[in-house]
């Protein structure tokens, strides 16, 4: 396969297209850039069932050379039937063995989804798995009943849905990071946001290069083209889910011990203009994040219960983890950390109230330890009880709060050159890191005189404006991080938007009202990102209630929407999770199938190996088919241990824990009384005056640090407190300890017993009930009440 030596630079050019080929003992790879200026070959062994041997061809070759090399290999292999086309493919996601041969998943249809800077970002329209041995050399295993179900298994992790990749551009980091630091080589694909990165470790550890395949990243990516005041620019909204503790809605929650969170998203809005000929191009952008709230803390999955019990953990007295996490954050993002909680202050039953105490006095431990400038920003609201008052802006309010977030953090902006991804000036975003912000917008005399400068057609006078830079981020959560999060973050991308704006020289004003057409046009953007990611974690769309009201929709049309969405969400997490954690777990490699360990459905459920682990061994082990029935005023779920001993394989094999004890954890539970919590927090109040927010936090508890003689406030525990008892217990007492009392009554409401018993009842066609002053039909009163009384979603 030798070719004549040349001089071809390949070296800045992108494998985007490739045709698989086979013989008896060998598959060939054949890759070609977009241009087609050269071709290159790989070769994989298939005489070997237990091993995976590449071979790449390091020379670059003409259309007419690769072609010459494949009727060679044709001729050479006549005797066992030739050189045979396989398959048309877009790219190799990776490699994976279960218990017999390795396979090879490959790209066989792609959709393009949209650009940034030029480069273009692709869908995965179809996939392949393709066996690699030839069957004249497969075992029986390869035929057995486990293989086979292993191979269902991953099949069931959609990579139609909601995967995303691009050739030329590292779409896993922000763009504020590919401009300033631009990954070579093999780095990009240790992001925490590549999800096929254990199912490419052995191409990539084998020297190959990595332009044979492609970096999965998981969430959601979605670009319009708008306009305003006749000028077109492009909005796109990407999410980026992280693979680390990765899973379902109930069997991932809380935090791990290397600082992990469940659900953890970064949600990155781009806005540039349309680009023009011998124009730079203005193009900012701006990050948040989500995540679950970094505590121990856990929900048992229940076919019995629409809303298990919360078991908070007191195993990590220090708040190790919950410290790691935010050091990762501040790592990534830089300082300050702005933590918005959204979680409910009032319960008949304490469940949210329970994690809302712990995560307070978790900030203020953690706080004790940082200077000031690495103090993390908490803001605690209640977006439940808000939202139910009648006149209540919230969306205005969380305006408010974004808008104190983004004074702290700024939005990225910069120009680049019309040819793409060339900085004007590379040395200014790594030199100005920490010196800009917001603040640096331009003025309406500026945008004037730009915008006569455009119209004159004379761009060699255009003012060169500074680089701005993004130092801090917004963490959003409530208890699931998908409903009242996605509502608060559009709120956030509105303020951004509007900033945005201001500095691409769109607009003149750097706010946008939310009955601004752009405002309902963002909003759709955010009720699709919110639905999807809603879909991947929870398994139903977003609760839109918020969305759907400021859109005038029929009440009651929005309420049987809902309820839909969370009986939607109430089977897929009873019923479809267990097999949903299985597959994301085989697929990132958490899960290594071994001849003389248990099969992967055999072991107990996933919640046990990352949650239970850390919580004392009261009761026996709960198998994933025994569903706990866990509806009193005041139970627990007591999670054995006994599962993880016989578990294998499961975890994040690729980062060191640190910091966390080993002996048995204290337990509290949701059944704890509200005057605990209410006598938790009795600090004066503290005000925000500078954008208004002493009107939106006024009952807030703010805490003074011991340390102070000045009377500086330290902000570490801002929350709702005007529902709270007056114990007398003050702050000193409570404010780092734990209970240790687990209550468990079984007792059931006699209004709920019947209607919880089963999944679905069965109603007469005409039966009608009436719910809040409207009309839902065909199902029993008791049961709407039981599904939608105080359930995390629809009524929040």
């Amino acid at each position: 396969m030798a070719a004549p030596e040349r001089s071809m630079d390949t070296s800045s050019s992108f494998l985007q297209k490739f045709r698989l080929y086979e013989t008896r003992s060998n598959f060939y790879m054949i890759g070609r850039d977009k241009n087609r200026t050269f071709w290159k070959v790989l070769k994989l062994d298939r005489t070997e069932q237990t091993e995976l041997n590449f071979h790449q061809d390091s020379t670059p070759y003409t259309e007419s050379e690769c072609f010459e090399t494949l009727r060679r290999i044709h001729e050479g292999n006549r005797s066992s039937g030739g050189l045979k086309f396989v398959t048309t493919c877009y790219g190799i996601i990776g490699f994976i063995r279960f218990l017999g041969p390795y396979y090879m998943l490959i790209i066989t249809k792609r959709r393009k989804l949209g650009e940034v800077c030029g480069h273009t970002v692709y869908g995965v329209a179809k996939s392949r798995i393709v066996t690699i041995p030839h069957a004249s050399v497969l075992s029986t295993v390869a035929y057995s009943k486990d293989e086979k179900r292993y191979k269902r298994l991953l099949c069931t992790v959609d990579l139609t849905k909601d995967f995303f990749f691009s050739y030329s551009y590292h779409i896993m980091h922000s763009l504020q990071r590919n401009l300033s630091n631009n990954a070579e080589g093999q780095t990009y694909y240790e992001s925490m946001f590549v999800w096929n990165e254990y199912l490419t470790r052995r191409i990539r550890n084998n020297g190959t290069d990595c332009m044979w395949t492609v970096a999965l990243v998981y969430g959601f990516f979605k670009q319009v083209k708008l306009s305003v005041s006749e000028k077109n620019f492009r909005l796109t909204l990407i999410a980026r889910r992280s693979r680390h503790y990765a899973g379902t809605r109930y069997l991932k929650r809380g935090v791990n011990e290397k600082g992990r969170v469940a659900n953890d998203v970064e949600t990155e809005q781009i806005v540039y203009e349309e680009p023009q000929d011998g124009h730079p191009v203005r193009i900012s952008s701006v990050v948040q994040n989500r995540g679950s709230i970094p505590l121990f803390w856990s929900q048992e999955t229940s076919r019995l219960n629409i809303k298990p019990d919360i078991t908070l953990s007191a195993k990590d007295p220090n708040f190790e983890a919950t410290r790691l996490h935010f050091e990762n954050l501040a790592k990534r993002y830089g300082n300050p950390i702005i933590v918005l909680n959204l979680i409910k202050t009032r319960e008949k039953r304490p469940r949210e109230t329970i994690l809302r105490a712990e995560f307070a006095n978790a900030i203020k431990f953690i706080n004790k330890g940082l200077s000031k400038e690495e103090r993390l920003r908490p803001l605690h609201w209640d977006l439940h009880k808000h939202s139910r008052k009648k006149g209540t802006n919230v969306l205005g309010i969380l305006g408010r709060l974004a808008t104190y977030a983004l004074n702290l953090t700024g939005i990225f902006y910069c120009q680049l050159t019309s040819d793409g991804f060339q900085h004007q000036n590379p040395s200014t975003v790594e030199n100005n890191i920490g010196e800009c912000s917001t603040y640096d917008l331009p003025t309406k005399d500026e945008i004037a005189s730009d915008s006569a400068v455009e119209n004159g057609n004379d761009s060699k006078d255009r003012q060169k404006e500074a680089t701005m830079l993004q130092n801090g981020v917004l963490r959003t959560n409530c208890i699931d991080c998908l409903d009242r999060t996605n509502v608060a973050q559009y709120a956030y991308g509105l303020v951004a938007f509007a900033r945005q704006l201001h500095a691409l020289r769109l607009t003149e004003s750097d706010t946008i009202d939310l009955d601004n057409p752009l405002a309902e046009d963002l909003m759709g953007v955010y009720e699709t990102m919110g639905d999807t990611l809603a879909l991947q974690y929870g398994g139903s769309a977003a609760h839109n209630k918020i969305f759907c009201e400021r859109r005038g929709q029929w009440k009651a049309a929005t309420q049987s929407q809902e309820l839909f969405r969370t009986l939607q969400r109430y089977y897929s997490n009873a019923y479809m999770d267990a097999e949903k954690q299985d597959a994301i777990n085989l697929f990132l490699g958490y899960f290594q199938p071994q001849p003389d360990k248990p099969a992967l459905w055999e072991l107990g459920s996933d919640q046990h190996y990352n949650a239970a682990r850390f919580l004392a061994s009261s009761v026996p082990e709960i198998s994933r088919s025994t569903m706990k029935r866990s509806l009193s005023e005041s139970s627990i779920l007591s999670e054995g241990s006994s599962t993880v001993a016989g578990r294998h394989g499961l975890g994040e094999k690729d980062e060191e824990v640190k910091g966390l004890s080993d002996s048995a954890p204290e337990i509290i539970s949701t059944s704890n009384t509200t005057a605990m919590i209410a006598g938790s927090f009795s600090a004066p109040p503290a005000t925000l005056e500078d954008i208004g927010l002493d009107e939106i936090l006024e009952n807030d508890c703010f805490c003074y640090n011991d340390d102070k003689h000045d009377g500086e406030q330290c902000t570490c525990a801002a929350f709702d407190m005007d529902w709270v008892s007056s114990s007398g217990a003050s702050c000193e007492d409570e404010s780092y300890g734990r209970s240790t009392m687990v209550r468990s009554f079984e007792t059931i409401p006699e209004s709920t017993k019947l209607e919880s018993e089963i999944c679905v009842i069965n109603t007469k066609r005409d039966e009608v009930i009436t719910m809040e002053g409207e009309v839902i039909s065909g199902i029993p009163q008791g049961y709407v009440r039981w599904v939608m009384d105080e359930e995390e979603g629809h009524f929040w």
